[in-house]
């Protein structure tokens, strides 16, 4: 029986607490140390208060103040990032995504992962029809030039911008086996970073370069959508 979702209590926030945050989220992506004028800029907070909620931060080492005045992320910041990474199952966030596109494409859905110079297929959602895919949850296929195969090669462990001259998605026909053609997007996680590949796959009879041309809408949206949940800008 699902376990219903507990009420939130009715209580007002702590101002000083909400200006400590309003500092902390004034960093943006590609941030290096930002000057007070520029914190107080994006925070609309005068200067001194901005300086006083910074050294409570740098006591737990989430603002770092440089030598020349500049405020920067401290490492506890980081450790935190990593922690939250870690903090979700990937399975409960990919695996139904994979579901929603075997469904509406009638497509083999797959989420693969690089392994040095393999991709080990992580998750899967097989076609309604008989004839399909045979790679299962676990199995390993050669880093060649399949259209998973390149979106893993091509954006490397981060992309902050992407790659401009790869059009996406990536379709493939005929590679790692002569019957089988593969459409696939990148799924990026926290600072572009890239996590793996979301795909579809079936017989390349079936899954032709023009039907191919109809699922990428609908493929690119899903990764999109899944990015954003995995914690991307994009």
């Amino acid at each position: 029986m699902p376990r219903e979702a507990r009420r939130r209590p009715k209580l007002e926030g702590v101002a000083s607490a909400e200006r400590v945050l309003t500092v902390l989220t004034a960093f943006r992506r590609g941030d290096d140390a930002l000057e007070l004028s520029e914190i107080a800029r994006r925070t609309s907070l005068v200067k001194s208060t901005i300086m006083r909620l910074c050294i409570s931060l740098e006591k737990f080492d989430l603002i770092e103040r440089l030598d020349d005045g500049r405020y920067r992320l401290g490492v506890e910041a980081a450790r935190i990032g990593s922690v939250y990474q870690q903090s979700f199952a990937l399975e409960e966030r990919v695996v139904p995504v994979l579901e929603r596109l075997a469904a509406e494409s009638l497509e083999t859905a797959s989420f693969y992962i690089r392994r040095g110079n393999q991709r080990l297929c992580l998750f899967r959602a097989d076609s309604p029809h008989p004839l399909r895919m045979n790679v299962r949850p676990g199995d390993m296929r050669p880093m060649d030039n399949s259209a998973i195969a390149q979106v893993l090669a091509t954006f490397g462990d981060r992309a902050p911008s992407g790659p401009r001259d790869v059009r996406l998605p990536i379709y493939t026909s005929g590679i790692t086996d002569p019957h089988v053609a593969s459409l696939a997007m990148p799924i990026f996680g926290t600072e572009r970073r890239l996590i793996g590949a979301l795909a579809l796959s079936g017989p390349s009879s079936r899954l032709t370069a023009e039907q191919a041309g109809h699922l990428e809408t609908r493929l690119r949206e899903a990764a999109e959508r899944l990015s954003s949940e995995l914690g991307a800008q994009l």
